[in-house]
This record gives structure tokens, C-alpha cells and sequence, in this order.
């Protein structure tokens, strides 16, 4: 193949030229001996979008500037191959290079290996041994050369980490020129008069022959700049902990969308690469459910870091593009930040490598995963690089995280993911310090349904009867974002909501009682339930498409009874041992209880906050409360009325009521009152297979009273019957 590479050798007479035009240079070298100025194009955009559509460098230009003795080598160009020959008309149009022209070309791994040796013979002719790379701006450096080589799987040579952005050099020579941003070749050039004609040159020639000009122009003896604070690229991501009081700069951080699950903290900085996240700087966004949603939130050493960051929106991981957006400091120490002392502890040594291990046997000791990991993959520190995530009871949660010296050991560690340790499979992941706090601040953050206070008055509505027939009155949304409340499931639905039964609106929760991206809405007939499902159907949601479906309020039932609703048909609840979890919510219905008149005053102000209410139709029914607002401070029985996993209430609610509502309610009337405190305990961490059996086992020995439970929940008779008589066991 026929090398592309061009040189222009000096004029006679052009250096004797550079030294007529400033004769007093004060040549002072403090970094290194040399310059090399370097100028790059690719095949897509160019100017202050370079490098912001991943497209390919076609075109390297450079030449040596020597500082000492204020000679320049050899002006080179040279053209490079591109995987996509294709170019954008407005690089063909100013480059003047063609595809035909860069198929004779090398690629680009060949091309730099041609550029530092034909640096290094520059240098030896000057005398020279070390040299700085200089830019016009950053982009070149940050976003085409780093990213490219990254995605091509070759290392730069040192040399390409350290550069200095003539830009900046150059306003802080003469302060009174253009803002940095503004700066370009052409305007610098006329700033300092230099009598360049852009069109005698070749694209690139006549750059770097500029930015040369310039350069000597700022060593001239009216400026006497000197070049001592060149800009850094880091050489790999430090990893790091995140505290809660840190002060984070919210014009540093972005949010990352569209990674995959599997995308670990290096990863994310592989993309970002050439780019300086700060130390700690990548925190993983988890799910309701523990898990990865495919976001992150990246942190950066500067302002101008991040806005080089957001050029990349869209650019691909793999065969994935990836969403890049601003977010803010407090979303980030949201994420990342950590107030445990355990965890500062775990994360206190540096540049260790971390793996979450998740599905441990909750009897699990140390040894054993010690054991499990084997001698291939020893543990930083031995139990001390080993941290168990629990629950604030000190109960286990089945995760962990470990920490390795290096990727090596890492990689062997991951070699064993779903092998098994006890009798079950182990899942590990590469994992991130942020990740580890995350973890811990979601099992260690106060309960879901916590401590019932006193005094509390139960507020029972009218009872509206779950729908359990076959009639298709009801529909189903699914793929709602997580943070997703009631009123914006009314406000979603517009008009519709007229057409909503009362308390028909029922959020599905996870078995952790966090959103699961799922809703039932009951209608008031299946006429209304398809009209919903037509209009409402992919419409937006806080940036994502949320899918309506019209099913059965039996279809409704089995999902909120914990089964599934695939397109195959039905799969009724996990539940292998007998319980009394009964079929439909029909078997608890409640009846209607009696508020007195002062208690009254405080409804729904006081009892049920209201929401916002949405723009329903004419005949909409007025002032009907579909679900408290989810800022409010409410209390529900999950176990009785919603057997695992648990949904959200929509029937019975205990909320703090004032202590004049509360006596007028245990005087005026025969309104069942909470029982005094220690009357009622509360069971957590429950197996999820758990029947009313196994609790009344768990308790045999202690009195309970039926009555006062009778007087909160309305039982069956078949479920009053075994409360009573609890040897008779009635599977139902």
C-alpha cells in the first residue's frame, strides 16, 4: 500500500523569516524542550462541533517548535483511512479530500506510530528530546483522539495525556482579547495582525503555519509568555467513597441513560473517555428492586469537563446509544453520598476492585464466602475486604460486596457467577463504590410502613367492592416510571378520569413495597375501559411510553394477588403451602364505618389530603377522593387485606387524626378505636410463602384478642374460625 504522507520542508530563508518577524523571542522551556502543534480533522463535523458526531480523524497536520533556540522542524501532513469512508459535504467541501483519496491511506494506529517517529527525528535534528503537544482548543485531544483509540482497542502514547490548549494560552497572553469559547484560529490571527491568506494554503497547512506564528508571537519580548500549566488527561478512573455533606457543583454532574445492565464503573468511564471524572465520580442508578436500571450519574473534575460530556449525547456503547443529560449535585449525593462509618471503612483502600455478590444464603458466614472465592481470587484484607449488606435488625439481605487488589483476581472472581455455595447459585457483578453505598442507604433507610403512632383514628370508606368478575371494565398500565404517583396517573389519563370508579385506582408494589411500574384502574364499564386503552395507549410519561391494556377486574386480581398476566394467559400466585390468602378481595369485604361529626371536620383536608385535581369532563362526579397524595403521611394494613406481594391500599387507611377527633370518636360512637400501645405488634422480614398458620405457630403460647382485631378487619367466617380455633385449619 502506498504511504500517504506529506512533508513540507522549510523555505530557504523561512526560519531567518520567523526570526525577522520577532526578533526579541525569549525563549524559556519549563515543561519540556518543545511544541509540537498539532491539527486534526475528521470525516463528519468540524470547527466547535468536532468530534460531537463520532465520526473518524482523517487528517493529522503537525510541526516541531523549538523553545530554545526558536526553530521549527519539518511541517507534515498526513492523510488517514477511516473505517466509514463516507464524509459530510461540509468536510468534503472545506478538506477538499474525497473517499477515493483516503482509501490509499493508513489507519489511524499506523499513522500515530509515523508521527511519534517522525517527531522524534525532528527533535534529534533540533537537539531536542521531550516535547508538549499543542492544540487549538481541546476537542482533538479530548474528543476524537482518546475516544477513537478506545473504540479501536489501542493505548496512545504518553505524550497524548498532557497537551496544552493554545486558546486558553493564548487569553491569558493578551486578556483583553476574545472569551476562550470564542477564540478560533482565524480570530486570534487577527487579533495580533498577522498577515496570513487562508486560501494559499492546503486544509490544515495553513493552521498549524498560523498557530506556529501565534505561538512565536506570545514569546515575543512585548508578551514573554511562557507554557507551564499544560491540561491532563487521566490515565484511568479512580474509584473512591462519597460523602453526604461533600459539596458537589451541580455544573459538573450528567445523567447517562441507555447503558447496559451489565455496564460496570469503567465502563461508563471507558465512554467517557478522555474526559476527567473526579474520584468516586460514577455512581449506578439502581431500581425499586436493587437492580440496574441502565442509568448513571457521572461527576466531573470542571464545568467545562461536563459540557464536553454532553457532546456525547447519543454517541454508542457498543451497538447501544447512550443518553447524556445535565443533572444536578443533590441527585448525585443522593445517589452516591454515605453517611455509614462501616462503609468508609470498606471503601477507605485505594484503588481496590469491587464485585457484588447477591443471592447469598442467608446463613452465610464470611468463611464460606471465603471458601467460595477459593485461593484464585483472594480477598483484599481477608473478612476485612468483606462487607454483608443487612437490615437495619441486623437480619441479612442475601448481597455483599468484596473488594480485590487488582482486575486480575476480579476477573477470576467472576469466573464463578451462578456457581453454587450451599444449595444456591451465586450472581456476581463488577460493582462501584457508589453502588456500595446506594446498596446499604436502601436497606438501612427507615421501613416502608413504618411504627403505627398514637393516638390514630381508622378511617374506613364507603365499601366499593373490587371488581372480580370476567367483565373487561378495567385496564391495565404498565411501564410507569417508577417515581410515578396517583396524580400523575390522572393527570396521564385527562378527560378519562371522570369515567374512574371511586377508589379505583390501585398502584402495584413490589415484594420490597416499592413501585413496580404497574397500575390497575378500575372504569366505570368496558366501554370506558377501551376508549382508555385506545387513546392512552404508548402515550408519554415523564419521558417514557407507558403501555394500556383493557383486562378483567379477574385478570386485576390475580396480578394484585401476586400471579402474572403474560400473554399466554393467567399464572395464579406463588403460594405452596396451604394459607388463607383468599382468591379475591371480595372474601374482606369491610363495612362502612361511622365518622363522627368533629372527625368529619377534618376530612379530607386533614385525613386524606387532597391531590390535584386533573380537568375531568362534565359529568364527572365532584370532590371524589381517588388516593390520598403520595407526600402524605398514611399508614395501611398490607397483611390482611393485600397478601404478598403487596399492593397499594386503596380501602382502609390510618392516619394521624387530632386528639379531639379521637375521643369524640370513642364517645359518640361505636367506631372500632385502635388498641392501647403493645396491643398490636408488627412482623418483619416474613419468608413470602408465609401463611396465617405459621404465624399463629410462631405465637402459640401467647393470648391474642380476636375482638380487637375483628373490630379493625372484617373477617370471613371461615378465617373468624380458625382465629378462634386455631388447630382447625381451613385451606381455602
Amino acid at each position: 500500500m502506498q504511504e500517504v504522507l506529506t512533508t513540507f520542508p522549510i523555505r530557504p530563508g523561512e526560519r531567518n523569516h520567523w526570526e525577522q518577524l520577532f526578533p526579541s523571542v525569549v525563549m524559556t522551556a519549563s515543561h519540556s524542550d518543545s511544541l509540537v502543534v498539532l491539527f486534526g480533522a475528521t470525516a463528519g463535523a468540524y470547527g466547535a462541533k468536532l468530534g460531537s458526531d463520532e465520526r473518524e480523524l482523517i487528517l493529522l497536520v503537525w510541526q516541531v517548535v523549538d523553545l530554545h533556540s526558536k526553530k521549527v522542524g519539518t511541517l507534515h501532513k498526513s492523510l488517514v483511512k477511516a473505517d466509514n469512508p463516507e464524509l459530510s459535504d461540509p468536510c468534503q467541501e472545506v478538506s477538499g479530500l474525497t473517499p477515493e483519496g483516503l482509501s490509499k491511506a493508513e489507519p489511524l494506529d499506523r499513522v500515530l506510530q509515523q508521527f511519534s517517529q517522525l517527531v522524534s527525528s525532528d527533535l534529534k535534528l533540533l537537539g531536542r528530546s521531550s516535547y508538549t503537544l499543542c492544540t487549538d482548543g481541546q476537542l482533538l485531544i479530548r474528543q476524537v483522539l482518546h475516544p477513537e483509540a478506545s473504540k479501536k482497542n489501542f493505548l496512545l502514547s504518553d505524550y497524548f495525556y498532557s497537551f496544552y490548549d493554545l486558546r486558553k494560552e493564548f487569553h491569558m497572553c493578551y486578556p483583553n482579547s476574545a472569551t476562550v469559547r470564542d477564540q478560533t484560529i482565524k480570530s486570534m490571527a487577527e487579533f495580533l495582525s498577522l498577515g496570513t491568506d487562508e486560501t494559499e494554503e492546503d486544509f490544515g497547512v495553513w493552521q498549524v503555519k498560523t498557530m506556529v506564528a501565534i505561538i512565536f508571537s506570545m514569546l515575543s519580548e512585548t508578551c514573554s509568555h511562557i507554557f507551564t500549566d499544560p491540561e491532563t488527561v487521566k490515565y484511568k478512573y479512580e474509584t473512591g467513597p462519597c460523602s453526604k455533606s461533600e459539596a458537589v457543583d451541580s455544573e459538573t454532574v450528567i445523567r447517562a441513560r441507555g447503558l447496559p445492565w451489565q455496564s460496570s464503573d469503567q465502563d461508563i468511564a471507558r465512554f467517557f473517555k478522555g474526559l476527567n471524572i473526579a474520584k468516586g465520580g460514577v455512581a449506578l442508578c439502581l431500581n425499586a428492586q436493587g437492580r440496574r436500571n441502565g442509568e448513571a450519574l457521572v461527576r466531573f473534575v470542571s464545568a467545562e469537563q461536563r459540557d464536553l460530556a454532553l457532546e456525547r449525547h447519543k454517541h454508542h456503547m457498543g451497538s447501544r446509544y447512550i443518553e447524556v443529560y445535565k443533572a444536578t449535585g443533590e441527585e448525585f449525593l443522593k445517589i452516591a453520598g454515605g453517611t455509614s462509618n462501616e462503609v468508609a471503612q470498606f471503601l477507605s483502600k485505594e484503588n481496590q476492585v469491587i464485585i457484588r455478590m447477591r443471592g447469598l444464603p442467608f446463613t452465610a458466614t464470611q468463611e464460606d464466602v471465603l471458601g467460595f472465592l477459593g485461593p484464585e481470587c483472594p480477598v483484599t484484607g481477608g473478612k476485612e475486604g468483606l462487607l454483608f449488606v443487612k437490615y437495619p435488625d441486623g437480619r441479612p439481605t442475601g448481597d455483599a460486596f468484596v473488594l480485590f487488589s487488582c482486575e486480575e483476581y476480579a476477573q477470576n472472581a467472576l469466573k464463578k457467577h451462578k456457581e453454587i455455595l450451599g444449595k444456591r447459585y451465586i450472581e456476581l457483578f463488577r460493582s462501584t463504590a457508589a453502588e456500595v453505598q446506594q446498596v446499604l442507604n436502601r436497606y438501612m433507610s427507615t421501613p416502608l410502613i413504618p411504627t403505627l403512632p398514637t393516638p390514630i383514628i381508622p378511617v374506613i370508606p364507603p365499601p366499593y367492592t373490587i371488581a372480580t368478575g370476567s367483565i373487561r371494565d378495567c385496564v391495565r398500565l404498565r411501564g410507569l416510571p417508577y417515581t410515578a404517583g396517583i396524580d400523575d396517573i390522572l393527570e396521564f389519563m385527562g378527560d378519562a378520569t371522570g369515567d374512574i370508579k371511586p377508589h379505583g385506582v390501585h398502584m402495584v408494589l413490589n415484594q420490597q413495597g416499592r413501585p413496580s411500574g404497574d397500575a390497575f384502574i378500575q372504569m366505570k364499564s368496558a366501554d370506558k375501559a377501551f376508549l382508555v386503552a385506545q387513546k392512552c395507549h404508548k402515550k408519554m410519561m415523564k419521558d417514557r411510553y407507558v403501555e394500556v391494556f383493557q383486562c378483567s377486574g379477574e385478570e386485576m386480581n390475580f396480578v394484585l394477588m401476586g400471579g402474572t398476566l403474560n400473554r399466554s394467559g393467567l399464572s395464579p400466585p406463588p403460594c405452596k403451602l396451604p394459607c388463607l390468602s383468599p382468591p379475591a378481595y371480595a372474601a374482606f369485604q369491610t363495612a362502612a364505618a361511622v365518622i363522627p361529626a368533629e372527625a368529619a371536620l377534618y376530612q379530607p383536608q386533614a385525613l386524606l389530603p387532597t391531590t390535584r385535581t386533573p380537568q375531568a369532563s362534565a359529568t364527572a362526579p365532584q370532590a371524589v377522593t381517588y388516593y390520598p397524595a403520595q407526600a402524605a403521611q398514611l399508614y395501611m394494613n398490607y397483611t390482611a387485606y393485600y397478601p404478598s406481594p403487596p399492593v397499594s391500599p386503596t380501602t382502609v387507611g390510618y392516619i394521624t387524626a387530632p386528639p379531639a377527633a379521637v375521643a369524640a370518636a370513642a364517645t359518640a360512637t361505636h367506631t372500632p378505636i385502635m388498641p392501647q400501645p403493645g396491643a398490636l405488634v408488627r412482623m418483619q422480614g416474613l419468608p413470602y410463602n408465609t401463611g396465617m398458620k405459621e404465624i399463629l405457630s410462631f405465637f402459640q403460647g401467647y393470648q391474642y384478642a380476636p375482638d380487637d382485631y375483628n373490630g379493625l378487619i372484617q373477617l370471613n367466617d371461615q378465617a373468624r374460625s380458625v382465629l378462634q380455633a386455631p388447630k382447625e385449619w381451613v385451606c381455602l
